[in-house]
């Protein structure tokens, strides 16, 4: 069916993200059949570009004016634009009004939002602050009466992932926080990794999500990943995610403990790396992105999640032009 006249989606920092963008080009499809998928990345060459309809060799967002960028946007009659990278959502988020009266929609949460997901001492005092379960999170261990015996060192901003600190004694953590730029200390939860993913409309109201095992887990994204249903949770995740009032596609972290509680560690205000796994379980949050953008009442579309377990494997393939 179609919604719109033109429908140009632009996925920036759009590298090897391939599953994404062709689940991208899915969901425009669906609403215009004549969609065309722009893949931007500051580098090339980048295997998406040989994915999509188009290729622009984008300059990085931190040497180009935000003018150079809207003009080469309106240039290529983009319509939409789909940010895939922690480090850009914040510029998009700051322009997406703009952009907005320019006929460009920035499938992106606001300013405030992104930045309490991307700074995680403000995540989790914000969380705790509502009494939902976070992880708790210091800045400076010297002073922390927790009776943690085993810690987790990371950078406060930037992928949760990186140059972590794993289960480290006090004094192996702080040698470690040496290493960081900002570091913030957590106290190590032992238990299953568990990502959630989810979608919220433009008021911020939560519609679907799915709950995923993470089996297997290098650079810090799923490669082995498993639907699991946790209904028990279901409250849980809806009061976070709503209390972030955060929009479109979402992918939070969690642990479930020995004790089958429930341990926020954080939340990526974007699509993430394996939720292609959850459009194919029922959260259909690209298409609902897009859907909401050209004035579909998504309210109406029902969410139907599959009740059967799906195993997602991530590998890579071979392609020949």
């Amino acid at each position: 069916m179609t919604y719109v006249n033109k429908l140009n989606v632009l996925l920036t920092s759009a590298a090897a993200k391939v599953p994404l963008l062709t689940a991208l080009r899915c969901a425009a499809k669906r609403i215009n059949n004549s969609a065309v998928i722009i893949a931007g990345d500051s580098s090339s060459p980048v295997v998406s570009q040989y994915f999509a309809d188009e290729f622009w060799l984008m300059p990085p967002l931190s040497e180009a004016t935000s003018d150079d960028i809207f003009r080469a946007l309106l240039k290529r009659k983009v319509s939409h634009i789909l940010p895939s990278r922690d480090g850009e959502l914040l510029f998009w988020a700051k322009y997406k009004g703009h952009l907005a009266s320019e006929g460009v929609q920035v499938l992106v949460a606001d300013e405030q939002s992104i930045l309490r997901c991307l700074d995680k001492q403000l995540f989790a005092d914000f969380l705790l602050k509502k009494g939902l379960p976070a992880i708790a999170t210091y800045s400076n261990l010297d002073t922390v009466t927790h009776s943690s015996s085993n810690w987790v060192v990371k950078e406060r901003f930037g992928a949760g992932s990186q140059n972590i600190g794993l289960a480290l004694k006090p004094e192996a953590a702080l040698q470690h926080a040496t290493k960081l730029k900002q570091a913030v200390f957590q106290p190590f939860v032992t238990g299953r990794e568990l990502s959630i993913d989810a979608w919220l409309n433009k008021a911020g109201q939560l519609k679907a999500h799915i709950y995923r095992y993470r089996i297997k887990v290098q650079h810090g994204e799923s490669q082995i990943t498993q639907t699991v249903a946790l209904s028990q949770y279901d409250d849980i995740i809806r009061d976070t995610l709503q209390a972030l009032q955060l929009t479109g596609s979402v992918v939070m972290q969690a642990i479930i403990d020995e004790q089958q509680q429930l341990h926020i560690i954080e939340c990526n205000s974007r699509f993430g790396g394996a939720s292609t796994l959850g459009i194919k379980a029922g959260v259909d949050s690209l298409y609902w992105s897009l859907a909401e953008s050209c004035g579909v009442d998504v309210n109406t579309i029902p969410f139907v999640p599959v009740t059967t377990p799906i195993t997602q494997i991530r590998c890579a393939g071979d392609q020949y032009l």
